[in-house]
């Protein structure tokens, strides 16, 4: 094994790899699969491989996730950035490009063996530079939730907006208020009332509105916003700052 990369020779190889992300049982998990050979046997990895000659780098991770996840549960799929730090593979030069992906909460795709989901929070040793990878992926959907409609990727088709609040403060990792989620959000057009309610569970309760995104592809809504945690609003009035 070549564990110096000034030994490395020839040209770089180049690699495609995934953080793909659900909100599951109230948490952020990211799909990871357990390495059986080395190198870094036993620790856990993202989903990804070897870019092929006649392929895009969109079209390679979506190859190499279909592997491990069924890629039409993909709601979202957007380039992260790419690693270049010559000593990140312990075999070769590679280069790497990276990819957040995010798969909504209904959704319960079926997994092999050696993958499972893991709470980003209570990440388990991981191999390379993947563990970096999983928590760039994870501010980059912190940012875009405040000033895109990207919580769409990670809704079922029909909510309640504590349900849709619920989504919002597993991937933010901060208590929002409900009332004024749903407030900002219909402000900047993001949703849409169904016309329909939920009836009550077994704890009683009054029926909840069932709600849904306007449009279930990307757009930014308002690029100076800013979702800040309930207790830092002002008086409660506001979970939103420019």
């Amino acid at each position: 094994m070549v564990s110096d990369p000034r030994a490395k020779t020839g040209s770089a190889a180049h690699a495609v790899l995934a953080a793909v992300f659900q909100v599951r049982g109230g948490r952020l998990e990211v799909l990871l699969w357990e390495r059986a050979l080395d190198p870094c046997a036993g620790c856990w990895s993202l989903p990804g491989g070897e870019l092929a000659a006649d392929e895009t780098l969109e079209q390679s991770i979506r190859r190499h996730l279909a592997a491990k996840v069924d890629v039409r549960e993909l709601s979202h799929l957007e380039q992260l950035e790419t690693l270049s730090d010559p000593g990140r593979s312990p075999v070769r030069r590679e280069l790497a490009t990276a990819y957040l992906g995010l798969v909504p909460r209904d959704a319960e795709p079926a997994l092999p063996a050696d993958t499972r989901w893991h709470p980003v929070d209570g990440l388990p040793v991981m191999a390379f530079d993947h563990e970096r990878v999983v928590l760039a992926a994870r501010e980059r959907l912190r940012g875009k939730l405040s000033y895109t409609n990207i919580g769409f990727a990670l809704a079922p088709d029909t909510f309640t907006i504590s349900e849709l609040r619920d989504l919002y403060e597993a991937a933010l990792g901060h208590d929002l208020s409900a009332t004024n989620l749903q407030r900002v959000l219909l402000r900047r057009g993001v949703l849409t009332h169904t016309g329909e309610r939920r009836e009550p569970g077994p704890a009683g309760g009054r029926p909840a509105a069932l709600y849904r995104y306007v449009r279930r592809e990307y757009r930014i809504t308002d690029q100076f916003a800013a979702l800040r945690p309930r207790r830092a609003s002002r008086a409660g009035l506001g979970s939103e700052s420019s």
